[in-house]
């Protein structure tokens, strides 16, 4: 699944556009490296997103199409 895509299903960022925005501009991370939109992430990816304020680490743990609102948390989980 392209990481833009998988932002959005699992709620970090709100909108699709968002994560293509966040990844143009440099601000998603994998495993050290700037990715782009398109990137495929795989389970076990840790993904950093900056923001103005900080950033957030996370490691993937599952890569689901779709999945409800309340399931959304299970596919990450947060890192310090």
């Amino acid at each position: 699944m392209r990481i833009d895509k998988f932002l959005k299903v699992s709620r970090i960022l709100k909108r699709r556009t968002v994560a293509q925005e966040a990844c143009d501009a440099g601000k998603v991370i994998v495993g050290g490296r700037e990715v782009k939109p398109a990137y495929q992430v795989k389970e076990g990816d840790e993904v950093e997103i900056r923001y103005a304020t900080g950033s957030l680490r996370f490691r993937v743990l599952n890569v689901k199409e779709t999945v409800r609102k309340e399931e959304a948390a299970s596919l990450y989980e947060i890192l310090p």
